[in-house]
């Protein structure tokens, strides 16, 4: 009986797990920079920036919107876009953003797309930044 119940609990576990994942996999993905580019050609996206402002102005992606995600107004922030409109967001190295998206999913956003490796991927793979 242990043992059935024990199997019983392993599988119920797994199965919610894996579908929360699948349900996050389908509203969130992580693009790379070439991807990125072409979202920004098409204009296609709201791209949001989650450094801080000192890290904003040392350099950005043109069109981005910087939206601090260590600010106390973050969600509020967050609550202000368009939220039928895809958005993309990255910040230094992919870390904060990874973070930020259950707020975005959180907030009602259904397409949010994840910048691989943040400004510095964008940099390293030849994309210019804005100062």
């Amino acid at each position: 009986m242990k043992h059935f119940v024990l199997f019983f609990c392993i599988v119920i576990s797994t199965f919610g797990f894996s579908c929360k994942k699948t349900l996050n996999q389908e509203q969130v993905k992580v693009i790379s920079p070439k991807e990125l580019k072409a979202f920004l050609d098409a204009d296609s996206v709201q791209l949001i920036d989650v450094r801080t402002p000192k890290e904003f102005s040392e350099g950005f992606i043109v069109t981005a919107k910087n939206i601090d995600f260590y600010s106390s107004t973050f969600k509020d922030e967050i609550n202000k876009l368009d939220k039928s409109k895809p958005v993309l967001v990255y910040c230094r190295s992919g870390r904060r953003s990874a973070n930020s998206v259950s707020v975005f999913l959180d907030a009602g956003f259904t397409k949010i797309y994840d910048l691989e490796g943040g400004i510095l991927n964008w940099k390293s793979e030849g994309y210019k930044i804005k100062k």
